[in-house]
């Protein structure tokens, strides 16, 4: 420091410290308003997080407590997981040969070694039943697969379009609805020829005319929202309206419908099947095991019983789980 700072720092006195090297003591009052401040924002979060997860568990319960009260909907449940282990692997279920028969057991009734009987070549009717499981559902999700495709697919353009094409359209799906579905499939059949792969694509050919038409409704229906007329407005093309906004929220009720048909097209594959459209002996599907029991019905009632019970079940389960999709709060059942 120079002779001459020092002299007009003893003329100014001493100088106090500046303000942002001074340390400032806080309040005790206001450090403790500050702590409960904190304190209080904790608790809040706690009873936040508490809220959370009471009403994450109370919706879990309550989905448990709507299921306890459906009892209808929880058998189907069960009864469509069964299917579908059944379907894709059959031997977790029943192992042995569904092909393989004892002759020295032929015709023997439902009990512990043998739970649906056997047949009149000693083949194990359960085993049976559990194998062809994957030759009948394959043919209806088949069925459903392309009747959902190929109406969803008129249906759409149809409603989308209007004017001449959905006249056109409309006119065809009339006459399709004015023929019995099970005549129809006949009809498709002699065409196409035999067998399973055959049989689906006749039962969901039959199929297309009620598929469309419900989708058509939801695309009229959904053409003319605000969302729709904006797209519109905002120069979308119409493949792009018509794939982001008009088809995801007009196929709602035509997935429903597939659940509805998915048992119906069980029932239809397993009456060609028993008619002798389907796979030819010994193939087991549903249809041919209850058609090859006929001929002993009045000694051997577990022939036909047993694998129609099956077929009941898995209709009405698909109903059943069809009318739960539906979002109907009125079936307690």
């Amino acid at each position: 420091m120079s002779s001459l700072d020092a002299l007009t720092a003893g003329e100014r006195g001493p100088q106090p410290p500046s303000e942002a090297f001074v340390p400032t003591a806080l309040d005790p009052n206001t450090r403790a308003d500050q702590f409960a401040a904190t304190s209080s924002n904790r608790f809040a979060d706690a009873v936040l997080e508490r809220e959370d997860s009471l009403t994450h568990r109370s919706a879990w319960r309550t989905r448990l407590e709507d299921l306890v009260r459906k009892p209808g909907l929880v058998l189907a449940l069960v009864w469509s997981l069964t299917i579908v282990v059944a379907a894709f692997a059959p031997s977790l279920l029943a192992p042995g040969d569904p092909l393989t028969g004892v002759p020295a057991d032929k015709l023997q009734p439902p009990s512990s070694a043998h739970w649906f009987g056997t047949d009149q070549l000693g083949r194990d009717l359960y085993t049976r039943v559990v194998h062809g499981t994957h030759l009948t559902l394959q043919a209806a999700l088949t069925a459903v697969l392309v009747g959902l495709l190929v109406g969803v697919l008129i249906g759409l353009v149809a409603g989308f379009v209007g004017g001449v094409v959905d006249d056109i359209a409309m006119r065809v799906v009339d006459v399709l609805l004015s023929i019995p579905a099970l005549l129809l499939s006949l009809a498709l059949i002699t065409v196409l020829g035999f067998g399973t792969i055959n049989v689906a694509i006749a039962v969901g050919l039959a199929n297309v005319a009620s598929v469309s038409r419900i989708m058509r409704s939801e695309v009229l229906r959904v053409r003319t929202s605000v969302f729709v007329e904006a797209s519109h407005a905002g120069g979308s093309r119409w493949w792009t309206t018509l794939g982001r906004h008009v088809l995801p929220n007009a196929i709602g009720p035509v997935v429903v419908l597939a659940a509805l048909e998915l048992g119906a097209a069980v029932l239809a594959v397993s009456s060609l099947s028993f008619l002798g459209y389907g796979e030819p002996p010994p193939a087991p599907e549903w249809g041919a095991l209850v058609a090859g029991g006929r001929d002993y019905l009045r000694t051997s009632w577990w022939l036909t019983t047993l694998p129609g019970l099956t077929i009941v079940a898995t209709v009405l389960a698909a109903g059943r789980i069809s009318r739960a999709l539906d979002g109907d709060p009125g079936r307690n059942r």
